[in-house]
């Protein structure tokens, strides 16, 4: 990234960069001044290595016309890109696990996915069909899973969203206490794991049920749950109005309300919880909103907040189509899609590669102190194992008014040296779907990234570094005690 410009403004260090959207903002928009106080004293939750997932439909184990799989050792490129962006969870499942009028995967399709989760070393969350089904009729594909890949297999998962066609919790726990039996004798005396209920958002209250149900059974990995913020994105005919709403403050206080409803129950009662199908808006996304720039502000932040909310992973739900009840729609949330060079990352796929830079270690409390005038913005602290410091914030200003964020770091001590890579779009910002950079540079079309980052003077005049976020992009800054790595890469 080129810098054609540093200087001083009232005790601000402001950077203009070439052919970004940094110079502008510096010069003409309003800033807010913006401190944040890290507490390195009292450490939160470790993020979970398999924090970052994908979620795809289960008709993608099947074959194509020509008898090909999406999931193959031999898409390499595929194994290549879900490595380079971090992935380290697949769960299978979405609407196509329990559509009847859909053949179920069988022993051939899943040595397939396998093959390809050994590629990628990512572990799988399988969801088995149960509506129309039961023990007996998947006996043969669940044997063959347990028999093979239980290492590979983080948690079975008995039906989706099985709260649609169920009438209620004890039923569903009844079958799901059936499945287990049935699935311990294929594994040779050590218990085969489970998770669930994966419900529709509308009802949390069977993840509350289901964990007080389960809470000292040895089967259950996790207490699982779908979310998707934004709700139908059928129904958004504003495309600006979905963009506004996507990055509102109003969407993180309902993670609050969401995480109330069903994770401090599963957190009481000692059980993981993963929210294992989400992305902005549920029937594919919503067209020109989930797969804008914005969509990648709101995921990074999205991310962030679950992990320091103690979630054992998020899985975004994506693929080259999804399921919206029993037919299938554009999938306009794609993390990535095919193109000609292998698979072109979408906006949203760059909020999961800045996880991956800043995401990875212990949550570190911090406090944002906005004065007197409120800025959208929100900060987040990870610590990891070499005590590198990386604090990601994120800048949700939009519209006419937006404002940009001078934003001074209270630096821990012994903290010598402060670099930064900034997430941003020069493409026209919010509306944009193409143009993202990550550290100055785009993701090429296999995950690859070479990002750079900016060293920045941790010991300015006054004693305190102060970096401007401007409107509508995030910064991830690192701090590290001795000598930085010189690139941020792959």
């Amino acid at each position: 990234m080129k810098i054609v410009c540093r200087k001083f403004v009232r005790g601000l260090v402001v950077i203009g960069l070439a052919g970004g959207i940094g110079s502008l903002h510096a010069q003409m928009a309003e800033q807010a001044v913006v401190s944040v106080v890290i507490d390195t004293q009292r450490p939160g939750a470790r993020i979970p290595d398999d924090f970052s997932g994908l979620s795809f439909e289960t008709e993608t184990l099947l074959p194509d016309k020509a008898g090909s799989h999406y999931f193959s050792e031999a898409n390499s490129v595929l194994a290549e890109t879900a490595r380079n962006l971090g992935v380290k969870s697949l769960r299978i499942g979405g609407n196509t696990a329990d559509r009847p009028t859909l053949p179920f995967p069988d022993s051939k399709d899943a040595d397939h996915l396998f093959a390809f989760a050994k590629a990628t070393s990512a572990h799988v969350i399988f969801t088995i069909r149960l509506r129309q089904g039961g023990p007996e009729e998947v006996a043969p594909i669940a044997k063959h899973l347990i028999q093979h890949y239980k290492s590979q297999i983080t948690c079975f998962a008995i039906g989706n969203e099985p709260n649609v066609y169920l009438k209620s919790f004890p039923v569903y726990e009844a079958e799901l206490k059936r499945y287990m039996q049935a699935f311990d004798k294929f594994s040779a005396g050590s218990a085969v794991r489970f998770c669930g209920p994966g419900t529709t958002p509308s009802k949390t209250e069977w993840a509350r049920d289901f964990s007080g149900s389960f809470a000292h059974s040895n089967h259950i990995r996790y207490v699982t749950q779908h979310a998707y913020p934004g709700n139908s994105g059928r129904k958004v005919s504003d495309p600006a109005a979905g963009i506004s709403a996507m990055l509102s403050r109003a969407w993180v206080e309902s993670y609050e309300r969401f995480y109330k409803s069903f994770a401090m129950a599963a957190q009481a009662d000692q059980l993981p919880f993963r929210i294992e199908e989400t992305n902005s808006y549920f029937n594919g996304g919503a067209k020109d909103v989930s797969n804008t720039f914005a969509s990648a502000l709101w995921g990074l932040d999205y991310m962030h907040w679950w992990a320091s909310h103690g979630a054992a992973g998020i899985n975004f739900h994506t693929g080259e189509h999804v399921a919206a009840g029993d037919e299938n729609t554009q999938c306009f949330y794609a993390v990535f899609l095919r193109s000609g060079n292998g698979y072109v990352i979408q906006p949203l796929g760059y909020a999961m590669k800045a996880f991956d830079v800043g995401g990875h270690g212990t949550v570190v409390p911090l406090h944002v102190e906005t004065g007197a005038s409120p800025i959208n913005l929100t900060a987040y602290a990870v610590v990891n194992k070499a005590k590198d410091l990386y604090v990601t914030v994120i800048n949700k200003e939009e519209g006419t008014n937006a404002k940009d964020a001078a934003v001074s770091i209270a630096v821990p001590t012994g903290y010598k040296h402060l670099s930064l890579i900034r997430m941003e779009d020069r493409n026209g910002g919010m509306t944009a779907k193409t143009g993202v950079t990550l550290g100055g540079v785009a993701i090429q079309d296999n995950g690859v990234w070479n990002g750079a980052w900016q060293e920045e003077d941790t010991e300015p005049k006054d004693g305190t570094p102060r970096i401007t976020i401007p409107a509508g992009t995030a910064a991830i800054l690192r701090l590290t005690l001795g000598t930085p790595a010189p690139v941020a890469q792959n």
